[in-house]
């Protein structure tokens, strides 16, 4: 991606937002946010997928990456909301077509649920909804997380979530890499803080088109289980599953992905 796109900082609440963009020919804007652990680099092989007709800009978000924390600070979810309203700002953007995978996905749908007119369509690949109901046993798996994760060795514990997202080795050893260049400490913030972007609103409806991604190999969470009721419940969405592809499907099947993705967008932007 750095060989197509300018490596950029801006600074949001103390914290250097390292993030790259490619000028596009057109006001398409389309904005990449990555999952829990990562970098910016999973969605390489979806860089590749745009004409430059679209401005493309894909971060590290906070804590993660190049956009490292000071001493002192924690992970707050909430902050990158914040950070992607200063993008919208600095590029004097309308609206985006937002792709997150995962925890990006479910900042995706934050964005979607408070800003609505910030947004263009939605790309969600293999994330929870952030208005869902939780069962019981999912709201007791949430609370004792932070224990669990503190109690595992941090080099089982980033062994075991690399084997869960993908089945690609290569894409293994990409998020084994990714998750080395986190301490710990940080990485369990990130991940208990995640949860509060979830609450529960039987009445929300998407007022955007969203295309949900799911791998046939998901095993994270309640995102599989979850993925066609989610689908049958807003007539705004439109579901797939990527074959061949666990958690990160976009990098297990980036072919599928892509075609899915230009397909949805390039509608999008003939008939808005």
């Amino acid at each position: 991606m750095e060989n197509q796109a300018r490596h950029l900082v801006f600074k949001n609440i103390n914290c250097d937002i390292h993030y790259w963009y490619r000028k596009g020919m057109t006001n398409k804007w389309v904005l990449f946010f990555h999952g829990a652990g990562v970098d910016h680099e999973m969605f390489n092989e979806q860089f590749k997928a745009f004409d430059d007709t679209y401005n493309l800009i894909a971060w590290d978000c906070r804590g993660h990456g190049l956009s490292r924390f000071e001493q002192g600070q924690k992970f707050q979810f909430k902050d990158m909301i914040s950070d992607c309203k200063k993008l919208y700002e600095i590029y004097n953007i309308d609206k985006a077509v937002l792709i997150g995978q995962s925890m990006g996905g479910n900042l995706a749908q934050e964005i979607a649920y408070y800003y609505p007119e910030l947004v263009e369509k939605l790309v969600l690949i293999d994330c929870t909804e952030n208005t869902g109901k939780l069962t019981f046993i999912e709201k007791c798996s949430l609370k004792s997380s932070k224990f669990i994760f503190n109690c595992y060795p941090w080099k089982l514990l980033i062994k075991q979530s690399a084997n869960a997202c993908a089945n690609k080795e290569s894409v293994q050893k990409y998020i084994k890499n990714c998750f080395e260049r986190i301490d710990k400490e940080t990485f369990i913030d990130i991940m208990t803080d995640l949860t509060k972007c979830l609450h529960y609103d039987p009445e929300f409806k998407f007022k955007n088109p969203v295309l949900l991604l799911c791998g046939s190999d998901e095993k994270t969470g309640n995102i599989k289980k979850i993925a066609e009721p989610w689908a049958k419940s807003d007539s705004n969405c439109t579901l797939h599953f990527i074959d061949h592809a666990a958690h990160n499907s976009n990098q297990d099947n980036p072919e599928m992905v892509n075609k899915l993705i230009i397909d949805f967008i390039n509608v999008s932007f003939i008939t808005k």
